[in-house]
């Protein structure tokens, strides 16, 4: 049976980075344009370094930040929830606030802008994914991010009718957003599955109502019977439910996203 794609710490090169005020380890691998990676929960797990390598194969320079977790370790039930009840209390990440603006997120602008400054041509992709993947539209408020990919964006936690259709921005991050598109041509990538309780539909209904044509969602059906074969938990689009095998639409997905970034970036 074959399992989702993963790899290794081999060849990356750590370095702490500082920027708005906060301080974590970022690997590095790499060379072509830049490509910033958000770990999702628990971290930078061997299926993320998977995708993370994956992207350095397609000609990317990819930069990865740690801002929680242990590089490297393997998902696990305790790991997971030790993670998640050290993210629900962080000032940091403010898991439950709406229209909120996150100090993690000036910290990734930082490292786009860092990481712009030295990767060929004009800009740089931001991939975030589950507990990070709203924190990807939110470093795109800097000029530097021109392709940001939401996948599964689950923060703020969908607890309640406000938080499900809260698009994880602060007001003025939101206009800001909205003016680049309009003036700049941003376009923005989200991903999830249709039956993933953690990023309501309203979520992704509010993101085209205010971005429209320049958000382009892929949905994967995780209904029963779906043809697929995804359980109806499914939630992790481009690490876990991905399979290297034909007819894979995880896999399709990824290739999307690779593709979207090579259009934006090259």
């Amino acid at each position: 049976m074959t399992s989702a794609p993963t790899s290794t710490l081999d060849g990356w090169v750590v370095s702490s980075f500082t920027g708005g005020g906060l301080t974590h380890d970022c690997y590095e691998k790499g060379s072509g344009p830049g490509v910033v990676l958000i770990p999702e929960i628990p971290g930078m797990t061997p299926e993320v370094l998977g995708l993370a390598d994956h992207l350095v194969g397609q000609g990317f320079t990819v930069v990865v930040p740690s801002p929680f977790g242990t590089p490297g370790r393997a998902m696990s039930a305790p790991y997971v929830l030790g993670v998640v009840a050290r993210l629900c209390v962080s000032a940091e990440f403010r898991a439950f606030a709406t229209k909120s603006a996150r100090p993690i997120s000036e910290f990734l602008r930082a490292v786009a802008r860092d990481l712009d400054g030295r990767t060929p041509g004009h800009g740089v992709g931001v991939i975030g994914m589950c507990f990070t993947g709203g924190f990807a539209l939110a470093a795109a408020v800097d000029d530097a991010v021109i392709a940001p990919v939401m996948s599964q964006p689950s923060v703020p936690f969908p607890i309640g009718g406000a938080r499900q259709a809260d698009v994880g921005l602060s007001t003025d991050e939101l206009a800001t957003i909205k003016a680049r598109v309009k003036d700049d041509g941003l376009c923005v990538m989200g991903l999830r599955f249709s039956e993933d309780k953690a990023v309501s539909p309203r979520r992704f209904a509010a993101l085209t109502e205010h971005l429209g044509d320049a958000f382009e969602v892929i949905e994967l059906d995780s209904s029963k019977g779906n043809a697929g074969g995804f359980s109806k938990t499914a939630h992790s689009v481009l690490t876990a439910e991905v399979r290297e095998v034909e007819g894979n639409q995880a896999l399709a997905a990824r290739t999307r996203v690779v593709e979207f970034l090579r259009e934006r970036l090259t």
